[in-house]
C-alpha cells in the first residue's frame, strides 16, 4: 500500500506526468522502477535517441515480459549468449525501451543518464515502498540461506541515499538497527539481515501475488519455514554509546565503576575506555 512521507517535498505532480505508465504509487510500477532504478542503464543518443536496458540472466526473463506488459511504448525483449569474467557462455536477456516520451518520464521520476550508482535515491514523493523496496532488492540484493542454515536477507548498493534508506525502513518494521558504512574493499554498502529480522522483511516485500523474480519469491516462502532452535540464544539490542556515556567513562576512569554507573557490562567500558584513549573513537566534546 502507497504510503506518504509527509517530510519530502514533491518534485512535480506525478499524476499529470504519468497519469497511468510509471504512476509509483502503482505497486507493479514502484517495483518495476526499483528494479530498473539499480540495474537499468539510462543512455543518451544522437539528437533525441537514447535508451533504456535492464541486462539480467535468462533464467528471469520473465520478469523483463512483464516489463514490456506494464510500458505503453514499443520495447523489445532479447537474448543473447556471450562470454564474461565469469563464465565462458553466459546466457542473458535484455529488455530495451527507446521511446522518448517514456525515457523523459523515467528520467524524471529520478533515473540519470550515463553512470548512476552513487547518485540514485528513493523517490522524493508519494510511493509504494515495499514494492519498491523489492524491485531494487530483486535486482542489487539476495535472500536465502547462509552456509550455517540461517535464512538471510541482504542489499548492495553504492548509493549511500538507498543504503540508508533500506536500513530506516528495516528499523521502522523490525526493530534491527543497522548503520549503512561501506565497505573497505569496494567502497560499497551491503546491508545484511539475519535470522527472524530476515523472516520478517522477506514476508513484508514479498507478499502472495507481488511481481518478483521467481526464484527471490521462492526464496522469501522458503526461509519462512526456519525456526530458531531452542539452545540459540537471542542476542540483545545493541546500545550506542552516547556523547554523555563517553564524558561519565571518562571522568570515572575506571571500567568496573562506569559499568555500574553506566549499566553495561565492564568489558564493555574498557574496550571503549582504551578505544577512547588510543584515538580510534573520536574523544566526547566537553
Amino acid at each position: 500500500m502507497a504510503e506518504q512521507d509527509p517530510s519530502a517535498p514533491a518534485l512535480f505532480d506525478i499524476g499529470a506526468l504519468a497519469p497511468t505508465f510509471m504512476d509509483l504509487r502503482t505497486p507493479e510500477y514502484a517495483y518495476m522502477f526499483g528494479f530498473l532504478q539499480a540495474d537499468g542503464h539510462l543512455s543518451p543518443g544522437a539528437g533525441q535517441k537514447g535508451r533504456l536496458r535492464v541486462e539480467i540472466n535468462a533464467r528471469d526473463i520473465h520478469i523483463l515480459h512483464e516489463f514490456k506488459r506494464l510500458t505503453p511504448y514499443y520495447s523489445s525483449v532479447t537474448e543473447r549468449v556471450r562470454a564474461t569474467n565469469f563464465a565462458k557462455q553466459h546466457h542473458s536477456a535484455m529488455w530495451t525501451l527507446c521511446a522518448l516520451e517514456a525515457r523523459t518520464v523515467i528520467n524524471k521520476l529520478g533515473i540519470p543518464y550515463g553512470k548512476k550508482s552513487r547518485i540514485i535515491r528513493p523517490p522524493r514523493f508519494e510511493f509504494s515502498r515495499p514494492d519498491y523496496l523489492r524491485g531494487v532488492i530483486d535486482a542489487d540484493g539476495s535472500l536465502g540461506w547462509t552456509a550455517e542454515g540461517v535464512p538471510f536477507l541482504s542489499f548492495t548498493s553504492a548509493s549511500t541515499a538507498l543504503a540508508v534508506y533500506l536500513c530506516h525502513y528495516a528499523k521502522k518494521l523490525t526493530g534491527a538497527e543497522r548503520i549503512a558504512r561501506r565497505n573497505t574493499r569496494d567502497q560499497v554498502y551491503v546491508i545484511t539481515y539475519y535470522k527472524e529480522h530476515a523472516q520478517q522483511l522477506a514476508e513484508h516485500l514479498y507478499y502472495p501475488g507481488c511481481i518478483a523474480l521467481d526464484h527471490k519469491k521462492a526464496n522469501a516462502a522458503s526461509i519462512q519455514t526456519w525456526v530458531r532452535p531452542a539452545d540459540m540464544r537471542f542476542a540483545p539490542p545493541r546500545r550506542r554509546w552516547t556523547e554523555a556515556d563517553d564524558r561519565e567513562l571518562l571522568r570515572l576512569n575506571d571500567p568496573a565503576a562506569a559499568a555500574i554507573a553506566l549499566d553495561r557490562t565492564e568489558q564493555s567500558c574498557s574496550m571503549r575506555l582504551w578505544r577512547i584513549r588510543t584515538g580510534q573513537t573520536a574523544s566526547p566534546i566537553r
